[in-house]
């Protein structure tokens, strides 16, 4: 498969070229602000170890374009391998319970949730 061209960065005013959303230095910041949101730590590395790694490369191989984006004809590559059920919810790492998506698919969803991005109040 023939690399595809750069496009400019996604960050409004930079005139950087990238094959991704963002140049190397927004994806940074991009990666940074994504981290911030509170998630338990320790329940994150136990769901999500080196079993979950392989997995994850393994899935990521034979789906390597964001699906939700494939299925509006954009070409977009994986960021993220989401579990469709999540394990806190009774998921598995069975690959019928995932699906790969770019950033920008994998926030959406989790907005679309209400899971993610607000603080636990209790």
């Amino acid at each position: 498969m023939p690399k595809k061209p750069k496009r400019p960065c996604s960050k409004p005013g930079c005139p950087n070229l990238t094959y991704g959303r963002f140049c190397e230095q927004h994806q940074k910041e991009e990666n940074k602000r994504y981290e911030t949101y509170d998630r338990d730590k320790a329940a994150v590395n136990r769901r999500y170890g080196r079993v979950w790694k392989r997995i994850r490369d393994s899935y990521v191989k034979s789906h390597p374009m964001c699906e939700k984006c494939l299925e509006k004809g954009l070409y977009v590559p994986v960021e993220e391998v989401h579990h469709i059920k999540p394990l806190a919810e009774g998921g598995t790492h069975d690959r019928s319970n995932l699906i790969s998506l770019c950033k920008s698919c994998h926030s959406r969803i989790h907005a679309e949730r209400g899971d993610r991005w607000h603080k636990n109040s209790g």
